[in-house]
């Protein structure tokens, strides 16, 4: 499952990323998403997505939540 059909408000663990962009590899791991990180989906509004990881909040189109497999 990826986080565009993730449950709002339940804690998921990262399983894997599925993109072969390797900027956008380096982006995701700069905000903490990686592989075994806990992260939560907050909102989903407007073609975004609101993610909770680490200490902070992130939006993120819902294309890129696609990407995340929990």
């Amino acid at each position: 499952m990826n986080l565009r059909n993730a449950e709002l408000g339940k804690g998921y663990i990262i399983r894997s990323i599925l993109t072969d962009d390797e900027e956008l590899n380096q982006f995701l791991f700069s905000l903490g998403c990686y592989t075994g990180e806990p992260i939560t989906v907050v909102s989903r509004k407007w073609g975004s997505c609101t993610i909770a990881v680490k200490d902070g909040r992130y939006a993120i189109d819902l294309q890129l939540a696609a990407a995340i497999e929990v």
